[in-house]
């Protein structure tokens, strides 16, 4: 771990820089208002950033503070203008300050479509969600604020689909149930992950959203607005639908979700995003396999979210995402075993130690 996130975890630093920060953003958004405003925090976030509202004369603001050497702003501002001129709604950055790593934004609530999802009108939510992925796929490149040169996105590649796939086995099989695992074991994760690198590389390119679900969509004046969007990549097509179907925070019934894969498939047919002559099978298969990646990654994330950063509630959503990686990796021959074997070491492992946890706690 870099000895500056260190720092910023440590307790005895946490305090001293979370306040030096707080009376630095008050002394930045008092150059900029009226009168003295007062940021009240509303979130942080799953990365290093935090959010506040300020309020003046009537009109809500969200101010983000993002440290520097942690999380810069600027992908964020280009990616902010790129999906503006898209024609999607985002947060409007109104003034910022890349050094200190400051940022005073449009608000744009605090209604996240997860709540207020309900059997009843999810298909309705989706497909509107699904509807605004031409404009998100478009965006390819970003437009650099300070410069102003254009930049094309980071490539979604082989190193980065491995990397992410490392995590799962860095963060939750190795730091979190502290599996030995074999040598058969090893090889039969090594294989399963070359079949899903092998999916991802195969797909079609558009710009992907890499994080594009409910909790990511807003409501506004019965407006899906679009957040979070800063670690966009050009990568494989059916990313972002899957991400958005197969939420890693609720599971919705697979015949919607049928449905729903059925419109997208549709919807990149005719705009040309894969070729004429893909079959429904064939898309399915790459929806399938880049889920089940996006649900590995997730779980090793939600153990990294606990363990380096200091944010347990995580830990709640990997039963889920175990339960998808067991369910969809079983219906490929190829990764059957690889289902099994999450369903009989990784799942009682990590109920096991919840056990433990609960336990300790009690005692």
């Amino acid at each position: 771990m870099p000895a500056i996130i260190k720092q910023f975890f440590y307790k005895s630093h946490e305090m001293t820089l979370s306040d030096s920060r707080f009376i630095s953003l008050n002394q930045w958004l008092n150059r900029y208002f009226s009168y003295d405003v007062t940021p009240i925090l509303i979130s942080g976030d799953a990365s290093f950033r935090r959010y506040f509202r300020v309020t003046d004369c009537d009109v809500s603001y969200i101010v983000a503070d993002s440290p520097p050497a942690l999380v810069p702003i600027a992908p964020f501002i280009a990616l902010a203008n790129a999906y503006a001129a898209a024609g999607l709604t985002v947060p409007k950055v109104i003034v910022s300050d890349a050094e200190q790593g400051f940022m005073l934004l449009s608000d744009l609530g605090d209604t996240q479509l997860l709540s207020v999802l309900t059997d009843a009108n999810v298909a309705d939510y989706y497909r509107r969600a699904l509807a605004l992925l031409p404009q998100v796929a478009s965006v390819v490149e970003s437009l650099d604020p300070v410069t102003g040169s254009t930049q094309p996105l980071p490539l979604y590649d082989e190193a980065f689909v491995r990397r992410e796939l490392g995590i799962f086995t860095e963060w939750l099989l190795e730091r979190h149930l502290q599996l030995e695992l074999s040598h058969e074991e090893r090889s039969l994760v090594e294989k399963s992950f070359d079949l899903l690198v092998d999916n991802a590389l195969a797909q079609p390119k558009v710009g992907m959203h890499r994080d594009y679900h409910s909790r990511n969509l807003m409501l506004k004046e019965g407006e899906l607005c679009v957040i979070d969007f800063q670690d966009a990549v050009l990568g494989p097509v059916t990313y972002d639908a899957v991400s958005l179907l197969r939420d890693c925070y609720v599971r919705w019934p697979q015949t919607m979700v049928q449905e729903l894969m059925r419109q997208h498939y549709q919807q990149v047919l005719e705009l040309g995003q894969i070729p004429t002559q893909t079959s429904f099978t064939q898309y399915q298969t790459w929806f399938d396999l880049m889920g089940l990646q996006r649900h590995i990654k997730a779980a090793g994330i939600f153990a990294r979210l606990h363990y380096r950063d200091n944010k347990p509630a995580y830990m709640a959503d990997i039963p889920l995402t175990l339960s998808y990686i067991v369910d969809i990796a079983s219906l490929y021959p190829a990764l059957t075993p690889f289902s099994a074997w999450v369903q009989s070491r990784v799942v009682p492992a990590f109920a096991a130690k919840g056990k433990d946890t609960q336990q300790g706690d009690q005692q």
